[in-house]
């Protein structure tokens, strides 16, 4: 099969031989709120104008030389913002001492990658991932390790103090598009030709994503697989579901056997099977687990708590270990590291292998795995999901609360509930188990609000435990429980 090669970024920068003078120092400003638990994020042109960035990237450079590392990779996604956001952060960094390789325009996964295929485990990644064209921010890693939480206030504390190294930094470039390509072709085996509809939604895999798969022996059908910053199509976040219309669409004009869609920088997938199905992320997880622990008898799966409780028992069903954890995918791709998983993922459609992978979360070469499972099982999608068990649940809820607020509500809730019948897990907020199914209350980490969730074995009881959150809210803020 011959394959298009990934298109060229004509944008992309010639490298340039060393740093500028820094510019005069001058107080930053208060922007603490940009800081959150797995990256820094912000409206572009609000929150993280040039000058902003370039005190980033002088915390972020002083910061990797404090841990003895001298190289940083850098790339960036797609929107309107990032050309600038680049170029002040290539300032900062530089003037530090530190060298930058810049990668250019690609998705997140494929900086992974590239840490691993040059041995350099520091990058930042100039991406607004799954939020509107008005966003963007930095994903980091410092010695293989993304950088969140506490680690990430620490840097907010750098640039609060000018903390800062002074050198001069080199600035030279390099190309990871085909060698992904060739690592992830060399891996996964599609063991028939599948007819595939792939939705970039405008974002950092629409130069890849039609390559890869064709290059997989797919037959492809792109959609919105043009680079454009605007989003203009659809919202780059594909796991709310009527953002998957015009995939569905698509996949039924063309008799697809699957259509596959991306977050604004590839990170997430989401898919849309041949009869229109949209399996959410734990559903999908169910797939790919059943295929994980039956090669792998006793190994271990990590989801987080937002996922059903049918994800948990059908690996032990099929002899293998089920283990909670906390969300974010910093917090997911620490834990999988540092334990026997093969496999992880989250309800936000981040999903990570670490059987023949690297452990990230990548949604390109997730996909590859499933079609890759399902060929080689000689099924479908849809044969799949209508063979697992049905529970009733709610989408993911989110209530705006305060960020000053919102963890003083989820702990005002643990105090004032009556929930005698249920178990607690408390990994990562409140998970209540009861006999007939769950609920899920916990302070979102990517902005002001709490989140909750619920599923349970009928509608009535899936009702009754949202009820009961309901009326314990009503004792705390009544507000809050009239919006859920």
């Amino acid at each position: 099969l011959t394959s298009k090669k990934p298109a060229s970024n004509p944008e992309k920068p010639a490298p340039q031989s060393s740093a500028k003078e820094p510019a005069a120092d001058t107080p930053p400003p208060n922007r603490r709120n940009c800081f959150r638990a797995y990256d820094i994020r912000g409206i572009a042109d609000r929150d993280l104008d040039s000058d902003y960035c370039r005190h980033i990237g002088r915390a972020l450079g002083s910061e990797a030389l404090a841990r003895g590392q001298q190289k940083i990779l850098l790339g960036r996604d797609g929107r309107e913002s990032s050309p600038r956001i680049r170029e002040a952060l290539i300032e900062g960094l530089l003037s530090c001492g530190v060298d930058v390789v810049d990668l250019g325009l690609i998705a997140t996964p494929m900086l992974h990658f590239a840490c691993h295929d040059l041995n350099i485990g520091n990058a930042v990644m100039i991406t607004g991932s799954h939020n509107p064209a008005e966003y963007n921010g930095m994903k980091m890693l410092l010695g293989f390790e993304s950088l969140s939480s506490e680690e990430i206030q620490a840097l907010a504390d750098r640039v609060a103090e000018q903390r800062y190294e002074q050198g001069e930094g080199q600035l030279s470039s390099d190309s990871i598009e085909q060698r992904y390509i060739d690592r992830i072709c060399g891996d996964v085996v599609i063991a028939q030709t599948l007819k595939v509809v792939i939705d970039a939604g405008n974002g950092a895999t629409s130069n890849i994503a039609v390559p890869l798969f064709e290059e997989l022996g797919c037959e492809v059908t792109p959609l919105f697989c043009e680079v454009d910053g605007r989003f203009p199509n659809r919202n780059p976040d594909p796991t709310i579901p009527e953002n998957l219309d015009a995939l569905a669409a698509a996949v039924a004009e063309q008799g697809a056997d699957i259509g596959i869609a991306f977050d604004g920088d590839g990170d997430r997938v989401a898919v849309v099977s041949a009869s229109g199905r949209r399996p959410r992320a734990d559903q999908l997880l169910m797939v790919l687990a059943d295929d994980m622990v039956s090669r792998n008898p006793g190994c271990e799966v990590l989801f987080d708590v937002k996922c059903s409780r049918l994800l948990g028992q059908l690996v032990l069903d099929r002899g293998g270990r089920p283990v909670m954890w906390k969300c974010g995918h910093s917090h997911m791709k620490r834990k999988i590291a540092s334990s026997d998983a093969l496999l992880a993922g989250e309800f936000s459609g981040h999903i990570f292998f670490k059987e023949r992978w690297y452990g990230f979360d990548d949604g390109l070469y997730a996909a590859a795995r499933l079609l890759e499972a399902l060929t080689l099982a000689g099924t479908t999608l849809d044969e799949e999901l209508v063979s697992y068990p049905k529970l009733f649940s709610s989408p993911e809820i989110l209530l705006p609360v305060d960020d000053e607020r919102k963890f003083d509500v989820v702990n005002a809730f643990a105090q004032q509930n009556d929930f005698r019948d249920a178990k607690l897990i408390d990994i990562d907020g409140l998970r209540y188990e009861f006999r007939n199914g769950w609920g899920l209350l916990r302070a979102s980490n990517t902005g002001p609000a709490i989140t909750l969730r619920f599923e349970a074995e009928s509608e009535a009881a899936l009702d009754g435990i949202r009820e009961s959150f309901a009326q314990t809210l009503a004792k705390i803020d009544p507000n809050l429980a009239d919006s859920l």
